[in-house]
């Protein structure tokens, strides 16, 4: 077998688990496979050590866009934790499209999602990225379809992966087209990993609840529910805390929070649920009640729907008891 030319782009402060965690799949993926299957590399911008985000330096196999476009079977580009403030040079970025035109595969672990919409690469495609900088990369790059809860998405020859450690999910589930279940299995048991991660990255998400946001009466009325989840919060009742008729108050809060005040309420208890699951001292069918849903299955179906996970398997990954 030709070995596959795999290439991990790192620019400048780079997030060295982005590189180093694919690279390290592959690698693992040539020892179980019995030969060399995968030929990697990692590609600088410019000349010198590669100064990760964590101060260490990485050397590069070779300097983009000097290397031909046409090299590679799979190119990944890692994220930065400033990547998105980063304006490429022409040359860089229509180098990018020539290696999307002539790979196999290309695509971005975490942030390195940002390059690949500065490239056009992203345009009609379905995409993800780490949790923190969806919205921003929906809001910059309109014509892309952004998933922001997806562990990992393939869209043609586009693959991304959500962050950081998704770099490494990212890269098994790319064995597993080459190789097969099997082959990515034994890889997944050596490296001591999910073979398929359960439920989305929003599981992962420390966003939370904004600060309250528009008018005083409106942002009253939202630390009032932030501090009584469980209270009744129907339109007449908030209307009636902020001195609105039901009407206007619901089409006033849309407008100046950007969600419906059913939404804003979801959000606030699902946020409640989150912080009792993580405690472990408060049964699992006391969770609901306490949060405001009206029974065990309604906060299933929300939570499912918002977290991407159900209340036991949350409870189970992320409980500190």
């Amino acid at each position: 077998m030709v070995p596959r030319h795999i290439a991990i782009l790192a620019l400048p402060g780079v997030q060295l688990l982005d590189v180093a965690g694919p690279l390290d799949v592959f690698a693992e993926a040539n020892a179980q496979a019995g030969e060399a299957v995968y030929d990697l590399a990692v590609v600088g911008i410019q000349a010198g050590p590669i100064i990760t985000s964590s101060g260490r330096g990485l050397i590069a196999d070779a300097v983009a866009p000097s290397v031909a476009p046409t090299s590679f079977d799979t190119l990944l580009v890692a994220g930065a934790p400033r990547i998105h403030e980063l304006d490429l040079q022409a040359d860089l970025l229509a180098w990018l499209g020539q290696v999307a035109k002539h790979s196999r595969r290309y695509g971005s672990v975490c942030s390195g999602a940002f390059l690949l919409g500065q490239a056009g690469l992203l345009n009609g495609r379905r995409a993800t990225t780490h949790w923190a900088v969806a919205d921003a990369l929906a809001a910059r790059y309109p014509e892309a379809l952004i998933e922001p809860d997806a562990i990992c998405l393939f869209d043609g020859k586009l693959r991304t992966a959500a962050g950081v450690t998704a770099g490494l999910d990212l890269a098994l589930a790319l064995v597993e087209e080459d190789l097969g279940a099997e082959i990515a299995r034994q890889v997944a048991a050596q490296l001591v990993m999910f073979f398929k991660r359960g439920g989305g990255q929003m599981q992962f998400s420390r966003r939370g609840l904004s600060a309250p946001v528009g008018r005083s009466a409106l942002q009253e009325v939202q630390r009032w529910v932030a501090a009584h989840p469980a209270d009744n919060h129907s339109i007449g009742r908030l209307a009636e805390r902020a001195g609105m008729s039901p009407r206007h108050f619901a089409r006033l809060f849309r407008i100046e929070t950007g969600l419906t005040p059913a939404a804003y309420v979801e959000n606030v208890r699902i946020e409640a649920v989150r912080r009792l699951l993580e405690r472990d001292d408060v049964a699992l069918k006391q969770v609901a009640g306490a949060c405001g849903f009206r029974d065990s299955d309604t906060l299933r179906r929300a939570f499912v729907r918002r977290v991407g996970t159900t209340p036991a398997e949350y409870r189970r990954r992320h409980a500190q008891g």
